[in-house]
């Protein structure tokens, strides 16, 4: 039941940042759009560090894995040693 909950909140995270950039589309004024779009910042954050209490820390790896492009040099370097 915990990781059902925590997946939803990721879910939620990942509309609500998506949801960012339809909103300069719905016609709201330049002050209307800053504020939802902080708004939905606000809610994405929130919920993506609740979804990793729920989901765990092996959760938290695993995202981290697929956001890793590159390692830099010294990484490298210090690994060799």
């Amino acid at each position: 039941m915990l990781k059902t909950i925590g997946y939803i909140l990721f879910g939620v995270c990942t509309v609500s940042f998506l949801s960012i950039l339809v909103v300069p589309l719905l016609g709201f004024t330049a002050k209307q759009i800053a504020g939802i779009t902080v708004g939905l910042i606000i809610v994405g954050e929130v919920t993506f560090y609740l979804s990793l209490v729920f989901l765990g820390k092996g959760f938290y790896d695993k995202i981290k894995s697929k956001l890793k492009f590159r390692k830099s040099k010294s990484d490298k370097n210090s690994a060799q040693e």
